[in-house]
């Protein structure tokens, strides 16, 4: 990396970004920072852009800062991905808002460091397609791709991908014990600080299931061939194994500064804020066990959607967002969050092959119909 690299971070504000600034912090001398988009954290945006001079932020709101122009809402953010002076995006925001600036910056052909789920739940065939078509390279941030994509040198000598769970907060609890599970329950991760949408579904193990369909447009790897171990210690962050019997894993302490890092400045590497040596006899011990599939039935939920295809997925992800807000607003119990989910799967007529507008109107209607069935 002889030249700085031009970036914007989408979700400047989040856990995701704020790290990321952390990162770049370390690496000052390797990135010039483009934009920040911080959506309603005004205060702890207006603190990024004073500190790190971008050229562009973006909010939900104007605000004034000498010397940097202001964006807003979901159109500044797309104006930030058509700006090609970015040499890659890292876009961390949550929820289907990441999707259209996502599009835009591939068709801009700049490369993505990819931190929102959505984008490939909801649309991966359209989003790797076009990737593909515009040689755009999408580096997942997620720990468990991110490991895998490290681990990949030829994908068509690979036969499996095992994505590894650290199993939550309720790995050795009874069912009966997550049915009546409070929120804080819920939220008490027992190795990752993530936010509070993503920490209860690691609870229920729903976010390994986005990340199984995730991986099948990063990877292109059919639903059978992709396999999920609980790891209780989150050491090894997800494996392969070629066709000749070889694994290949990648391992690490628990810390996302390292994904990160690695996605904004791949394919180089460089000494970062959370680089150290690697002590195998201080870890001392590993484990792993299969998913208990009736314990936590949404990991079963996702791979169904995902088999079936079009818009199963947008219904999935739609359904079981709507739920787990209801959650952790009290509304529900833990248990109905998969329920409601699987009823909303049921009632869905698929669409095979939904375009970008399509896909936004499946998800509105069924968050409209998942609150009702909510509300009784």
């Amino acid at each position: 990396m002889n030249k700085k690299r031009k970036i914007s971070i989408l979700g400047s504000t989040g856990s995701i970004g704020t790290q990321a600034l952390e990162v770049i912090e370390k690496l000052q001398d390797k990135f010039e920072i483009i934009a920040l988009a911080g959506g309603n954290n005004i205060e702890l945006l207006k603190q990024q852009a004073l500190k790190f001079r971008p050229k562009y932020i973006c909010a939900n709101e104007k605000i004034e800062i000498n010397g940097i122009s202001s964006l807003t809402g979901s159109e500044g953010l797309e104006d930030i991905c058509s700006n090609r002076e970015n040499d890659i995006i890292l876009v961390a925001v949550s929820g289907k808002i990441g999707l259209k600036p996502t599009l835009k910056a591939i068709d801009c052909g700049i490369d993505i460091a990819l931190a929102n789920k959505e984008t490939l739940v909801m649309a991966g065939d359209i989003v790797m397609k076009k990737a593909k078509e515009a040689g755009v390279n999408i580096i997942p941030v997620d720990s468990e791709h991110c490991a895998i994509h490290q681990c990949i040198k030829n994908i068509s000598q690979v036969e499996k991908l095992i994505i590894t769970a650290s199993g939550g907060p309720f790995l050795h609890k009874t069912i009966e014990d997550m049915k009546n599970a409070t929120v804080t329950q819920a939220l008490a991760h027992p190795r990752w600080n993530m936010g509070r949408k993503i920490t209860v579904d690691s609870a229920t193990l729903m976010n390994k299931g986005l990340e199984i369909i995730e991986a099948h447009h990063l990877f292109n790897m059919p639903y059978e061939k992709i396999d999920v171990v609980v790891h209780p210690q989150s050491i090894v962050h997800s494996a392969i194994e070629y066709k000749d019997g070889s694994v290949i894993a990648q391992i690490g302490l628990p810390s996302m500064h390292i994904p990160i890092q690695y996605a904004i400045t791949y394919p180089e590497r460089f000494e970062g804020i959370k680089s150290k040596s690697f002590s195998f006899s201080e870890i001392a011990r590993l484990d792993f066990e299969k998913p208990d599939f009736d314990k936590f039935p949404s990991l079963n939920l996702a791979y169904e959607a995902g088999k079936t295809g079009g818009s199963a997925t947008v219904c999935l992800n739609a359904a079981n967002e709507e739920a787990v807000f209801a959650f952790l607003n009290d509304q529900i119990r833990l248990y109905d969050i998969y329920q409601i989910t699987e009823k909303m799967m049921e009632k869905h007529n698929v669409v095979k092959t939904p375009d970008i507008d399509e896909i936004f109107e499946i998800d509105s209607e069924i968050r409209t119909k998942t609150r009702e069935i909510i509300k009784g």
